[in-house]
């Protein structure tokens, strides 16, 4: 299928790699007369049969922090590829993932459901319902060609639930690199993406999962400086300490984190170069926050606040900003409604809303001013605990504090300090907390945990937490100072605890309607570390 060359905003892709703009941050009035309009005159002027659907593209990276973006701020990080999605249409500032651990939240992502509505899905490294829908199926169904490359849904054991293929679709992987640094994946993701568009039928829309498996440990040590990047340049989050051996590791994660981009600049080259790219709505996102001590598998910021670009060169506005708190969930929807696919009837429903109208607008900021909270949950991410036990986490985030239920604040957050190294011996005192990716960041602070400087990050990521937490993100985005309790936020965390209830209720998640001991019964089809007992 050809189309014309795509130019946005008379900036052409190859060049627009050497320009940026800046964003603006103007509030949106009432956009729904506005819609309503340019949906009257699409109507008239456009066909919507099949053909003229667009493609879509899902780029999606592997524990990437929202912050960890070039179009972000980043300065120690240059992520063409993504700026380009955002430039040529929106960035969108406040997206959030369904969980702070890749399998449950692909999940979320792939069945438009929250983690506590899917069953041994919602938990990390199990099954996956057959009963639960995927929107890729359900796009190749409706005369879509699909695939994915690279990492779909995982870690888990699909085929035991009956499923024939990996719930992101067929698996193109055939082709790989010969020589990548140590803990880069050898899958050539973009030659995949190749072979992918040339399995399609002419004239057919197409749905491309690209899974990177980057920024995901292992990083060869030193890659990032190796490189060329300026430690100095690095902005060490507020959780971890600023020290030479943190800075370094965060750039080794940065390092990946490019390896992921460069590739999706070739997927879009090869989109631009057989006049495809015009009509393919581009995202490119990330499944849970950066690998570190108190990111990923936390409910905190950097565990759940997620990069989010999307443009469709041929129906989107670029060049905006947009500032609403958008949900995994929220994505699935609009990527059914973009494609024009109505979800089955006699399913329970989709949990998120389509954000297609904010596409179309032509407006930044916030403009829908509904979009008032997004949720997210943990319960078993790794084996950390006696007996394989979760840690069952809910979070609640608003423009402005986000709110975390610990269901069991007597467990360890970043798992048992000490595991049994065989079956009779006891491993080092510190030898545990496997909820936390092993790094150097994490080595260094269990090395430095006496030093009074470092003792206050070690604890905050190790530590037992209470049963509530409570951060304004607005002044404390690292989440190290709790307000819950405080008299000044009484009212604000008593609203926002049962606005929280009420909406588990509402959907039906086992850990408010029956305490959710049904997800100590999941089975995990990994590897199971043994702990002592509790005491």
């Amino acid at each position: 299928m050809k189309s014309k060359t795509f130019l946005s905003n008379g900036i052409k892709f190859s060049i627009y790699f050497l320009l940026r703009r800046k964003f603006s941050k103007i509030k949106c009035p009432n956009y729904s007369f506005f819609f309503l309009i340019f949906s009257l005159v699409n109507i008239g002027t456009q066909s919507f049969a099949a053909e003229n659907r667009p493609n879509i593209l899902l780029a999606i990276s592997d524990d990437q922090s929202w912050i960890h973006t070039s179009a972000s701020g980043s300065p120690a990080i240059e992520t063409p590829a993504f700026d380009h999605v955002a430039q040529a249409g929106a960035l969108f500032t406040n997206a959030f993932a369904a969980s702070p651990g890749c399998s449950p939240c692909r999940a979320a992502l792939l069945t438009g459901r929250h983690t506590w509505q899917i069953e041994e899905a919602g938990t990390h490294a199990s099954s996956f319902p057959l009963k639960y829908p995927v929107f890729p199926s359900l796009l190749a169904d409706s005369g879509y060609h699909t695939g994915y490359t690279g990492k779909g849904w995982g870690p888990g054991n699909y085929k035991i639930s009956g499923r024939t293929q990996n719930p992101a679709g067929p698996s193109y992987s055939k082709h790989k690199l010969k020589n990548t640094p140590a803990g880069i994946s050898k899958t050539d993701y973009a030659a995949n993406f190749v072979d992918f568009l040339e399995d399609r039928q002419e004239n057919q829309p197409f749905l491309f999962w690209y899974g990177g498996h980057e920024p995901h440990r292992s990083y060869k040590k030193g890659l990032g400086e190796k490189n060329g990047a300026d430690p100095s340049l690095v902005d060490v989050p507020g959780f971890l300490p600023d020290e030479p051996e943190i800075r370094s590791d965060i750039l080794d994660y940065y390092a990946e984190i490019e390896w992921f981009d460069q590739h999706l600049a070739k997927m879009l080259k090869t989109l631009e170069e057989k006049g495809e790219l015009e009509n393919t709505v581009v995202i490119v996102t990330s499944d849970n926050g950066m690998p570190f001590p108190r990111a990923k598998a936390n409910c905190y910021e950097y565990g759940i606040h997620m990069p989010l670009a999307i443009c469709w060169p041929k129906q989107m506005p670029g060049g905006r900003q947009i500032d609403d708190l958008i949900g995994f969930v929220d994505i699935t929807a609009t990527i059914l409604d973009l494609a024009q696919v109505t979800y089955p009837a006699d399913q329970p429903g989709l949990s998120g809303r389509s954000f297609r109208d904010l596409l179309m607008s032509d407006q930044s900021g916030i403009c829908d001013p509904l979009r008032t909270a997004v949720y997210s949950a943990r319960e078993r991410h790794s084996s950390s605990r006696y007996n394989n036990w979760t840690y069952p986490q809910r979070a609640l985030r608003t423009d402005n504090y986000l709110l975390i239920h610990n269901f069991r604040p007597e467990r360890w957050p970043a798992g048992a300090p000490q595991k049994y190294d065989s079956d009779d011996k006891l491993g080092p005192a510190h030898g545990g907390y496997h909820d936390i990716d092993a790094c150097p960041s994490l080595t260094y602070l269990i090395e430095n945990r006496d030093n009074p400087a470092i003792a206050p990050y070690f604890h905050a990521a190790v530590d037992k937490r209470p049963e509530y937490e409570l951060f304004n993100i607005k002044t404390d985005p690292a989440c190290m100072k709790n307000l819950s309790g405080q008299q000044e936020f009484q009212s604000i965390e008593r609203d926002l605890i049962v606005k929280l209830n009420t909406y588990l209720k509402e959907t039906g998640d086992p850990r408010v309607l029956d305490g959710g001991e049904i997800y100590e019964t999941y089975k995990r089809y990994s590897s199971i570390r043994k702990f002592p007992a509790p005491e």
